[in-house]
């Protein structure tokens, strides 16, 4: 996703990541290719889900990929905060639920709402390295 850096002061929103996503992709990346899957970026959980609707939403250029999502830290901040190490049933109505909105994300169909237990909480980890 094309997003601001996370030390810009001014966050764009789910329309403008979604324009700027969509339009870098289709100036650089060829239709061939038949998809595209996300990592969160350090996004919280409800930005990168909100992003990604938006970029499905998308109607200003063509997107001839599939765009979906491979967050990890964005997917399972609400799970692990919701199990804290005993509730396993907790953490897996987290699971659920990150899954489910970010399917709809992918679809284009997410409509708000519910975040999770970490939902608007950043997942950004200044100097993280892999």
């Amino acid at each position: 996703m094309v997003t601001p850096g996370q030390s810009c002061p001014v966050k764009a929103t789910p329309a403008q990541v979604a324009e700027a996503t969509v339009t870098a992709f289709s100036r650089t990346i060829p239709p061939a290719v038949p998809g595209i899957v996300f990592l969160s970026g350090g996004q919280s959980e409800t930005e990168a889900s909100e992003n990604l609707n938006a970029i499905n939403q998308y109607q200003g250029a063509p997107k001839p990929w599939r765009l979906s999502f491979s967050f990890g830290r964005a997917l399972q901040a609400s799970c692990l905060k919701a199990w804290a190490g005993k509730d396993v049933a907790a953490g897996q109505e987290e699971l659920l639920k990150r899954a489910k909105i970010n399917g709809l994300a992918a679809q284009g169909k997410y409509t708000g709402g519910d975040g999770g237990a970490a939902g608007a909480d950043s997942n950004f980890v200044k100097n993280h390295a892999y």
